[in-house]
């Protein structure tokens, strides 16, 4: 007995030749997606970034030497950041501030805001919606040379207190 059907009539070649052809889009799909997202883990400049490690130091040790504390949050329904940042006298407090939310792994949604102080709040606005997740955060004052960085899981909706602490 002879069987003269094609071989595509039959069942067994397809489900043979499904696992490559799988295997083969999901390369191209693996492919596609290597090309169009930046994942941005590495710093293209990484050796000056090296380099001033030794001055983020100096900077963290003077927060910490001023006994800085900042508070901050998202404001004005996610459009806007606040910061009150106490361990200074209101006269000394700077007129601006630098914040970073540095996402951990896509650099690409990287922020920097320019908070400006009315009174003894800091506030500026959002350049986008940072969404949810963990963000590290770096405080700065260019002008007196401080800065304070920790962590902020934005998922909590809630804010955050960042403490100077010497490295």
């Amino acid at each position: 007995m002879s069987d003269s059907t094609p071989w595509y009539k039959h069942r067994w070649p397809w489900i043979l030749m499904a696992g490559p052809s799988i295997v083969i889009v999901a390369g191209f799909i693996t492919a596609w997606l290597a090309i169009v997202s930046n994942d941005g883990l590495v710093d293209d400049n990484y050796y000056k970034v090296g380099l001033s490690v030794n001055q983020q130091l100096k900077q963290k040790q003077l927060a910490a030497e001023l006994n800085l504390k900042a508070a901050l949050s998202v404001a004005d329904n996610g459009q806007s950041v606040q910061l009150i940042l106490s361990g200074l006298p209101k006269e000394a407090l700077p007129d601006n501030l630098q914040l970073r939310l540095v996402h951990p792994t896509r650099k690409g949604e990287d922020q920097t805001i320019n908070l400006i102080r009315t009174g003894t709040l800091f506030k500026g606005p959002l350049t986008a919606n940072p969404g949810t997740g963990r963000w590290n955060v770096v405080i700065e004052d260019p002008l007196a040379g401080w800065r304070m960085d920790g962590v902020w899981n934005i998922k909590s909706k809630e804010g955050v207190t960042i403490f100077a602490r010497p490295q």
